[in-house]
């Protein structure tokens, strides 16, 4: 199925989705990497505030390269997911409604997916640059100091993601390849 979505998403169109579906994002999202989510992490253990709020928004983990002359952002492809996978049911719990990468979860990432009727898409890896241009926005809102790690608030228009993991833990990883084999 091909939807369009707004973001931040809405939690009946994150139960509404299922593995597979190819879906256009267009509004706000966040970038965060290793180094954003393990600042996070310290301020949630030491009862700071975040510096963005969860509920409903969707973190993409990607660190962009240098922008052209004219453009907000340069090669914007997605970093593999796993790698936030240890701080993720955390902000899920928080009300993150989705997320963007490639690459496989934790089973207790896809638990919190489903505890919180979540979302997790895939982006085409490789197609940092095709992804760019559907980034129509880029500005730091937090941890400056990480250059390429620091969040972002990012203006996305039709912004092309599969679902990977469903709110039902249906997942495109695992049934794609039973679907190959037959």
């Amino acid at each position: 199925m091909d939807r369009q979505i707004s973001v931040p998403i809405k939690k009946e169109d994150a139960v509404s989705l299922r593995a597979g579906d190819y879906v256009t994002l267009t509004g706000t999202i966040y970038t965060a990497r290793d180094a954003a989510h393990k600042r996070m992490q310290e301020a949630l253990d030491a009862g700071e505030a975040l510096p963005i709020e969860m509920q409903g928004n969707v973190i993409y983990y990607m660190g962009p390269s240098p922008a052209r002359e004219g453009r907000p952002i340069g090669s914007a492809g997605p970093t593999t997911a796993s790698r936030m996978d240890k701080y993720a049911p955390k902000l899920l719990d928080l009300g993150l409604g989705a997320m963007i990468g490639k690459g496989k979860r934790s089973q207790a990432v896809i638990d919190a997916i489903v505890r919180n009727g979540s979302v997790y898409f895939a982006a085409i890896g490789g197609a940092g640059a095709l992804l760019s241009q559907r980034i129509k926005k880029s500005e730091v809102v937090a941890y400056d100091d990480l250059g390429t790690e620091a969040i972002r608030k990012l203006e996305v228009e039709d912004f092309p993601v599969v679902v990977v993991i469903d709110s039902q833990g249906n997942n495109l990883y695992e049934t794609a390849i039973k679907e190959y084999q037959k």
